[in-house]
């Protein structure tokens, strides 16, 4: 008896094991949507309550959707120059930014300015699948093969509305349409409001199918970009992430005289990056002219028959082309390159003064390493 316990208790530990991990305690582990729930989770495309719940049949308002769908394509760091005006919402709207995105890649549609957004309300089946095949390059069908696909598998393909006609078509085709198994018969119910469940394995179909032909707007977005520059030796691309290892050097170009003899310690500076850095493939790491700055570390003049001079940067931060302020860690060493002799000559006598002037360039040597999103330059934190 006790061999048999042992053996029971062994087997409960190892299926505790390997159980998944329910990130919600609200969706079980056979919840019919709970793989997606959680993948979503996972990267930050959804997210629950403060109390921990996730609430699988609330709804969504199609604010949170614009916001959602745009994070699930990962274009939530895109910047946008010109955005259309909506008559209920203004750039203090929480959402603006992910709001102009949708619109921006066709996700959803203004026609003319003043448009309502209705941010408020709750987003319907039917706007959460036509965002999902917008994202999309897809066949043209006719209306009339829309209601052939349609008639097939709804009870109410009839009564679908005329907008969503081929947007409905092109999801089932695309086998998009989210029907949750506890439906008693299928039906699309175009206009009734989509559970946070649904718009998760909406948003779920809507990544993968967008992997492998996204709309012309989204595939130049997740394009990783290109271009000629300071190739950083070590640096590796792993999908759409580039890293620039610790230890790389990078070449920056100072805005200001610096010198080991009239500056001083802890003095701020600040430089820019003379050329983009990219890697062996040509992949941009980060762009010319991203800004950088920092401080002298340590300065001290060069006085003969004491000391070469000493003039140290640490760099702190880098504002890139996204206007993303973010940390940039490094340490430059101003030397200059001499022969063997003057090296002898410097070691005996001392005295080296230091300086780089504006515009001139230093090296700087980065304390941790940085990794970029190739698509769009920008350094995750």
């Amino acid at each position: 008896m006790k061999k048999f316990l042992k053996t029971v208790l062994a087997v409960a530990v190892f299926c505790l094991a390997i159980a998944p991990a329910m990130a919600f305690p609200d969706v079980s582990n056979d919840y019919w949507a709970a793989s997606q729930i959680n993948l979503l989770s996972e990267q930050g495309v959804i997210v629950g309550y403060p109390d921990g719940t996730f609430k699988p049949d609330a709804n969504v308002t199609r604010a949170e959707f614009a916001a959602m769908a745009i994070r699930a394509l990962g274009q939530q760091h895109t910047k946008i120059a010109q955005p259309v005006n909506f008559a209920d919402i203004d750039e203090n709207y929480w959402a603006y930014e992910d709001i102009q995105k949708a619109v921006y890649f066709d996700l959803i549609s203004n026609d003319k300015s003043g448009d309502l957004f209705r941010p408020e309300d709750s987003v319907s089946r039917a706007e959460s699948l036509s965002v999902a095949v917008n994202a999309l390059t897809t066949e043209t069908i006719s209306p009339q093969k829309a209601k052939e696909v349609l008639a097939k598998q709804y009870i109410d393909a009839n009564e679908i509305p005329e907008w969503f006609l081929i947007p409905a078509g092109k999801a089932e085709i695309l086998g998009m349409v989210v029907v949750a198994p506890t439906a008693q018969k299928a039906s699309l119910e175009a206009t009734r409001p989509a559970t946070r469940a649904e718009v998760a394995a909406i948003l779920f179909k809507m990544m993968e199918q967008a992997k492998l032909n996204p709309n012309a707007k989204l595939a130049e977005a997740m394009r990783k970009k290109t271009g000629e520059g300071f190739v950083v030796d070590g640096a590796t691309v792993q999908g759409n992430v580039g890293t620039l290892p610790a230890g790389t050097v990078v070449p920056v170009r100072l805005n200001t005289y610096i010198s080991s003899q009239t500056s001083e310690g802890g003095a701020l500076y600040t430089a820019t990056v003379p050329q983009n850095y990219v890697t062996k493939e040509k992949f941009i790491l980060v762009r010319e002219g991203a800004n950088l700055s920092g401080q002298l570390l340590d300065v001290r003049p060069g006085k003969y028959f004491v000391r070469n001079g000493v003039l140290v940067l640490r760099n702190a931060l880098i504002t890139t082309e996204n206007d993303q302020t973010t940390a940039f860690n490094a340490l430059g060493e101003i030397k200059k390159d001499r022969n063997w002799w003057m090296k002898f000559v410097r070691w005996a006598f001392k005295g080296e003064k230091l300086e780089v002037p504006a515009e001139g360039t230093a090296n700087l040597k980065l304390l941790q390493p940085v990794q970029v999103d190739l698509t769009n330059g920008w350094i995750f934190e």
